[in-house]
C-alpha cells in the first residue's frame, strides 16, 4: 500500500469522528507505531485538526469541523478515481448518477493542472454502456451504510426477504460487500442461526446500525468473493444443469465464469454443472463454448435448447 494510499485508509478511519486507541489504528494499517505517529503528523500538515492523548490508552480522533485540505494523489490513483467515478453512473446503485458526477468534480478542482488533464481525459474520453435492465438497484445510503458497518464492526439489524421465503429479521455481524455479476451481496454473521451468510443487497429492507461493536471472527473461507461464489453451487435453485461437453475444460470454464464448477473428462472433454432459476444462462454458455453437447440435464434444458435452435434456423433460413 502506498504512503498516500495508507494516509486515505486512516482518514477513512478517523472520520468516523470515534475514539480510535493507537494499538486498533496500527493494527488495522498494520503499520507500527512509529509509522501511525508519521501519518498523523501528515495528516495535520495537510490541516486536518487530530487530536491526540499520550500513555497506554492513547489514541486519536479527529475534531469536527473546518474546511477540507489539499487532496494529495500519486499519477495512478488519480486516475483509479476518475474511471470509478465515471463508470459509477451507470452501475447498480440508485442515485450515484448525478453525486459522481459532482464528486468527480470536486476531485479534479482538488488535484493539481497536470494530475486534472489526465483525469479529465479519462472521463470525457471514456463511454459507459448503460445499467443492466434486468439487474436489481439498490440504494446508494444502504451500501454506503453497510459499509460503514463492515468498518467499524458495528452490529446491524434488518428485515430480510429470502428467494420464495416469508420475510425475516436478521441481527448480524457485518463482514465485507461483494459485487459479483449484476448483484451486490453482504457477507455477514447471523448471530441468530448461529452461521455465516451472504446477504443479497436488494432484498434487504429497513436497516438499523445498532451502535453496539462485535469482535470479528474468522471468515471460514479464503475471502468473502470466494465465500459468496461457493453459495452459488451449494444453494439450491429451480434447475440442476449438467452436460457433456465436447470440449477442454479451459474453454469451458472461461464461458462459464464462475457460476459453476467444471469437471475435465479426458483433454477434449468436460462435464458441466450449475445451478440456475433460469435456463437463459446455461443456454447462452454452451452457445459461447461452441462445442458439441450430450447427456444434457434437465430435459427442461434440451427443450429451451430445441426452440432457440429452431428459432435462429428460421432467421437465418429467412
Amino acid at each position: 500500500m502506498s504512503t498516500s494510499a495508507r494516509m486515505l485508509s486512516l482518514l477513512s478511519l478517523l472520520q468516523t469522528h470515534r475514539y480510535w486507541p493507537g494499538e486498533e489504528l496500527s493494527s488495522r494499517l498494520e503499520v507500527s507505531p512509529r509509522t501511525l505517529r508519521r501519518d498523523i503528523e501528515r495528516l495535520r500538515d495537510l490541516g486536518y485538526h487530530v487530536d491526540s492523548s499520550r500513555g497506554v490508552a492513547g489514541g486519536y480522533q479527529l475534531r469536527a469541523g473546518g474546511q477540507l485540505p489539499p487532496l494529495l494523489l500519486e499519477d495512478d490513483e488519480a486516475v483509479a478515481i476518475a474511471a470509478g467515478l465515471h463508470s459509477a453512473a451507470a452501475g447498480s446503485v440508485g442515485g450515484l448518477e448525478e453525486s459522481s458526477v459532482q464528486a468527480l468534480t470536486k476531485v479534479m478542482g482538488m488535484l493539481p493542472p497536470r494530475l486534472r488533464r489526465r483525469m479529465d481525459a479519462v472521463a470525457s474520453q471514456t463511454e459507459t454502456p448503460a445499467p443492466w435492465a434486468d439487474g436489481p438497484r439498490i440504494g446508494a445510503d444502504l451500501l454506503t451504510s453497510l459499509a460503514q458497518a463492515c468498518r467499524d464492526d458495528e452490529l446491524a439489524r434488518f428485515g430480510y426477504s429470502g428467494r420464495d421465503a416469508e420475510p425475516t429479521q436478521r441481527r448480524v455481524e457485518p463482514h465485507r460487500l461483494v459485487s459479483l455479476g449484476r448483484r451486490w451481496y453482504l457477507v455477514a454473521y447471523d448471530r441468530d442461526r448461529g452461521d455465516w451468510r451472504s446477504f443479497r443487497l436488494d432484498r434487504i429492507g429497513e436497516l438499523t446500525l445498532t451502535g453496539e461493536r462485535f469482535r470479528p471472527r474468522e471468515l471460514p473461507a479464503p475471502d468473502a468473493l470466494t465465500f459468496v461464489r461457493s453459495g452459488f453451487t451449494q444453494r439450491p435453485q429451480r434447475y440442476a444443469v449438467s452436460a457433456l461437453v465436447h470440449a477442454p475444460a479451459e474453454q469451458v470454464r472461461a464461458a462459464l465464469g464462475h457460476w459453476g464448477e467444471v469437471e475435465p473428462e479426458g483433454e477434449q472433454r468436460s462435464r458441466m454443472h450449475l445451478n440456475v432459476d433460469s435456463l437463459h444462462w446455461p443456454v447462452m454458455v454452451l452457445a459461447h463454448v461452441g462445442a458439441h453437447c450430450t447427456e444434457v440435464e434437465p430435459v427442461e434444458l434440451r427443450d429451451e435448447l430445441a426452440r432457440v435452435s429452431r428459432q435462429f434456423a428460421g432467421i437465418v433460413g429467412g
